[in-house]
């Protein structure tokens, strides 16, 4: 069997962990809404769907959780606070970095949004070492949409068994799969290490 020819990540949970709990209680203390209401505000809510599809800007998103929480600070600092919950998964770096270094082209397929990218662009120097970006909030679709899954295809001339991708979320994973890719459920970085392994692709064994 030939080996798939590109590997495609999703970001959060992947690549890098993040708690939305921890952006939640610094902006609920420059709020006048509790740590609890602004999390329901921000963590797989209407509002984050909406910013995370496009449909509103970062200065719309911004001022719609000023209303809401009675936020205080501008918007540079509710940025700051908001986008500064992430944590590199580093077994993941170095699988990633494995593929990079073999020559196999490896990709950042993501619901996410305009300032949790420049932070991490900014803070995570892993980020830039890949070869494109599909990124939900540019597209105005969030997976698991298949026209999102579209867009894979094209930014990648592949499709199908050629492609093999990692998510934590299930319904990620099933879309993906009904297309006709690799799709493995991302559990643990020993468990998607020795997945791509078995297709054949350029890591090296669980140690």
């Amino acid at each position: 069997m030939e080996a798939p020819r590109i590997v495609v990540f999703d970001l959060g949970k992947v690549l890098v962990d993040f708690d939305y709990g921890i952006a939640s209680r610094k902006i609920a203390a420059r709020s006048s809404l509790g740590a609890a209401g602004v999390r329901q505000m921000l963590d797989h809510a209407p509002l984050l769907f909406r910013y995370e599809t496009g449909s509103i800007t970062k200065q719309e998103f911004y001022a719609e959780v000023c209303r809401g929480a009675g936020f205080q600070g501008s918007l540079e600092e509710f940025c700051g606070l908001f986008a500064d919950i992430f944590w590199e998964i580093e077994d993941m770096i170095q699988l990633q970095a494995e593929l990079k270094e073999s020559g196999a082209p490896t990709y950042i397929f993501s619901n996410t949004n305009d300032i949790a990218v420049g932070h991490i662009r900014q803070r995570f120097p892993f980020f830039g070492n890949f070869s494109g970006y599909i990124l939900s909030y540019e597209h105005g679709v969030m997976k698991p949409d298949p026209k999102l899954y579209e867009i894979v295809e094209r930014t990648t001339g592949e499709k199908g068994a050629s492609i093999v991708y990692l998510d934590d979320r299930a319904e990620n994973i099933a879309t993906a799969a009904a297309r006709g890719w690799h799709a493995l459920l991302h559990e643990t970085p020993e468990k998607s290490r020795a997945a791509l392994q078995k297709l054949g692709l350029p890591v090296a064994g669980n140690k």
